[in-house]
């Protein structure tokens, strides 16, 4: 798969991703995410299942050299994680894991982040906590957020919106 014509060079705040099922919206995520300080992060957590959520974190931190531990810690309180941190990942329901992978993929700070279906299986405070973040980042000066979804979600300003 090449890079869509257009979506190069990506300008920082959101991007929107969209297209339908098999339209190659995470091969893409994928392929961003092998460039230089990008991070894309399978967000079921393959291979993690004996993991606890604080050594997916730190197994992820060390990649990472940007890591903001405070914004870690206060997405583990905005997205009620503090009841699991003990427990394996093979514990927790879909949408506690896809939590574990997105605090990982916000706290990063990666220059360009890449979010497959970010709100996918989330409650709807966890989704308003992680639409919120989007709100805040999309006037981030030098960082780029790419997600990828079905639609682009009409409460939040993107700087671009690429179909597939």
């Amino acid at each position: 798969m090449t890079l869509p014509a257009g979506l190069l060079p990506l300008p920082p705040g959101l991007v929107a991703v969209t297209g339908d099922e098999g339209a190659g919206k995470t091969r893409l995520l994928r392929l961003l995410g092998e460039q230089p300080s990008a991070l894309w992060l399978d967000i079921a957590l393959p291979g993690h299942d004996d993991d606890t959520p604080q050594q997916v974190w730190d197994a992820l931190r060390a990649r990472c050299p940007q890591w903001d531990e405070q914004l870690q810690r206060d997405l583990i309180a905005a997205l009620a994680l503090e009841p699991h941190l003990g427990k394996r990942l093979f514990m927790h329901s879909t949408g506690s894991r896809r939590k574990v992978a997105l605090v990982a993929l916000l706290a990063s700070g990666a220059t360009v982040t890449c979010l497959d279906q970010p709100f996918a299986a989330l409650d709807a405070a966890s989704a308003r906590v992680v639409r919120e973040f989007l709100e805040d980042a999309a006037e981030h000066p030098t960082r780029t957020w790419v997600v990828a979804d079905y639609v682009a979600d009409a409460r939040l300003p993107w700087a671009r919106t690429t179909a597939l």
